[in-house]
């Protein structure tokens, strides 16, 4: 596998720092809050790109930053500079409109 680009470089610690200060501001008010939190840092993975398929058959390279769950799985779209929630397809991830913070998405299915 090849070096990253420093504009990759840069953009995975973007990522990673969102992601830390997420994480760090979460205030879990349920237990179901306090289980998705460690569920969600458990799953999260090092940023990596992924082309993600969207309506309309357009296709956007975004950064992975959850594994699958064989169902789903969350991006980071820097083109919006925010987070989704994308089900697994044949044809790779598949954005389905549940956009926002990490930890929402995540938390959303």
């Amino acid at each position: 596998m090849g070096e990253k680009s420093a504009e990759d470089r840069a953009v995975v610690q973007h990522i990673n720092a969102l992601l830390d200060t997420e994480i760090a501001d979460f205030t879990p008010q349920t237990r179901s809050d306090h289980a998705n939190l460690a569920a969600f840092c458990k799953a999260r993975v090092a940023p990596r790109l992924v082309t993600v398929n969207f309506s309309g058959g357009l296709t956007q390279k975004c950064w992975n930053i959850t594994r699958s769950n064989g169902t789903y799985r969350v991006v980071y779209l820097p083109s919006a500079g925010y987070f989704s929630l994308c089900v697994e397809s044949d044809f790779g991830p598949l954005d389905i409109g549940v956009h926002g913070g990490a930890i929402n998405c995540f938390s959303s299915v």
